[in-house]
């Protein structure tokens, strides 16, 4: 067995851990657990922290349980928020524990037959049938108003900028977290929750919890992961289209990887140690390798390959670094006609965008007539001439032979997209319609 908590230190993977955690690890197969609320039939990569938390831990030897929180999930967590968070019926919160569940299995093994197995459970299971008097008596009397009142989070909300203040729902939200916990801790023998740092309060309610239901001498302990930020402090994992999701449908596999390969060189540093299993002395090749190159980017192309294989597959990889030559490189008209709509437009989001008349290319349209008065590719006919004769104009990645070119549907990518460019390095994206 691998000493976990020695793992996430030099991976910088580790904010605060309770007393006595690391040596309760090193004494046997031990069980944790870390929670998410299913609000999304999509984990995004502000997640991706507390899942390779458990990745981790199951590498080393432990065993996890993702906890979705069914129950929770209906009520929303104050930490770290300023408003209440919408509550979900129980069809949708089912079909995202699935989704999840199906993400999850590419980091985690469910399906082994070893005693480290990962397991999935839902709160719901447990608590759909809990009455308001079972819980005052099995929780309720355990912890006081005082103690709960102290924590932090609730702290943030009841003297920060919440409009609406804190609602009972969200104030019990510590203690039905702490009955996860205690639950888990008979049921499945589990001593040790993971999460992040902003659910440090939530995850000691938790363990002392325990302790006063069951006595003092039971071991439980807490242990949090930092909230990844980027260097400029900004929140990671957002871009200004969003979050960047682990389902292809909402974030294409093209972006995904786009998303890391940008990332500055201070980033990459710290990244390639949190989200890759990439060992020590791997790592430590690369930066060095990068430090004497910056130029080169070898960091950034390294996480990037590696994530998104871990979130997607290697055909993914390849897809999205074809995709990049596109754009960044040379490629052909074949690479471009592979593409599936959303990643072409992921691809070329930044070119400038035109809509033109569908009728035009129905009844044949030349180049010249379609870049000039269609749409103000070029400022000129006699502009777009030159340039062509002089090789320098393309259509779909193939060189325009004579400015006066008829184009008609044929031409159209996924019959609707024609791309344009000019010169080297300028692009332009027409869609008909």
């Amino acid at each position: 067995m691998k000493n976990f908590v020695e793992e996430l230190k030099w991976r910088g993977m580790l904010a605060q851990i309770m007393p006595g955690t690391e040596e309760h690890l090193l004494k046997g197969v031990r069980s944790a657990y870390l929670g998410t609320d299913p609000t999304a039939d999509s984990l995004h990569i502000g997640h991706l922290c507390g899942i390779m938390m458990l990745r981790h831990l199951q590498r080393c030897g432990h065993k996890p349980y993702l906890l979705v929180g069914g129950a929770t999930g209906m009520i929303g967590d104050p930490s770290g928020k300023s408003q209440e968070r919408n509550l979900l019926d129980s069809d949708t919160l089912y079909h995202n524990q699935e989704a999840i569940k199906r993400q999850v299995s590419k980091f985690l093994d469910f399906d082994s037959k070893d005693k480290n197995k990962a397991e999935l459970v839902n709160n719901y299971d447990w608590m759909k049938d809990f009455t308001f008097l079972d819980f005052a008596r099995t929780v309720g009397k355990h912890i006081t108003v005082n103690y709960m009142m102290a924590k932090e989070s609730v702290q943030q909300r009841l003297n920060g900028t919440a409009r609406d203040g804190l609602s009972f729902t969200e104030f019990t939200y510590q203690l039905l977290q702490g009955y996860d916990f205690l639950h888990l801790y008979e049921k499945h023998g589990v001593t040790l929750q993971l999460g992040g740092n902003d659910q440090w309060g939530n995850m000691t309610t938790g363990t002392e919890l325990i302790r006063r239901t069951l006595g003092a001498d039971c071991e439980a302990f807490a242990l949090t992961c930092p909230l990844i930020t980027k260097a400029d402090g900004k929140k990671f994992g957002k871009t200004e289209s969003g979050n960047v999701w682990l389902d292809r449908n909402r974030t294409t596999p093209y972006a995904f990887y786009q998303f890391w390969l940008n990332v500055s060189d201070d980033d990459a540093a710290r990244y390639i140690k949190i989200f890759t299993d990439l060992d020590k002395a791997t790592i430590d090749g690369l930066t060095e390798e990068h430090n004497a190159d910056p130029g080169r980017r070898i960091l950034q192309k390294r996480l990037a390959e590696e994530v998104t294989t871990m979130v997607h597959s290697e055909e993914d990889l390849k897809t999205a670094i074809e995709a990049s030559n596109i754009l960044f490189g040379k490629a052909t008209k074949e690479s471009l006609l592979k593409l599936d709509e959303r990643t072409l437009l992921d691809v070329f989001d930044g070119v400038p965008h035109y809509d033109v008349d569908r009728s035009l290319f129905e009844a044949g349209v030349k180049a010249v007539d379609l870049c000039v008065d269609a749409a103000p590719i070029f400022p000129s006919r006699g502009e777009m001439r030159k340039l062509t004769q002089g090789g320098g104009v393309s259509v779909n990645k193939e060189k325009l032979a004579a400015f006066d070119r008829e184009l008609n549907t044929g031409d159209l990518i996924d019959n609707r997209y024609l791309l344009v460019q000019q010169g080297k390095k300028r692009y332009f994206l027409l869609t008909a319609k």
